[in-house]
């Protein structure tokens, strides 16, 4: 008797712990896009080069510049889906001291 009550207690030990993980998965998490929204083909026509005006008017205000004075532009996009791990996308833009373009970093790159 005695055994079986230990087995009864087991086993309904066993489907209370187990069953928060599956109940996690069956709480509705919705998508949390954040940040500057960038396609491929927008980020395609972005070229050295560009003066300021010519990329915000392309790509829209950076969602950050350097707050160091330096000529530094940030794109980010962070997209949480869900129950899926978080991705993000960086555009780096590079001005010199006259506005024009001369560094794009992409990461990670986003595909065409």
């Amino acid at each position: 008797m005695r055994c079986k009550t230990m087995a009864i207690a087991t086993t309904v030990f066993m489907m209370f712990t187990t069953g928060c993980s599956t109940l996690e998965k069956a709480v509705y998490r919705p998508d949390i896009n954040q940040g500057n929204y960038l396609t491929a083909s927008d980020v395609a026509k972005v070229h050295t080069g560009m003066t300021q005006q010519q990329v915000a008017y392309v790509l829209g205000t950076p969602m950050m510049q350097d707050p160091f004075g330096t000529q530094t532009w940030f794109y980010v996009f962070r997209q949480q889906p869900g129950h899926k791990t978080i991705t993000q996308q960086t555009l780096t833009l590079t001005f010199n001291s006259a506005g024009i373009l001369t560094d794009i970093q992409n990461k990670p790159a986003l595909a065409q």
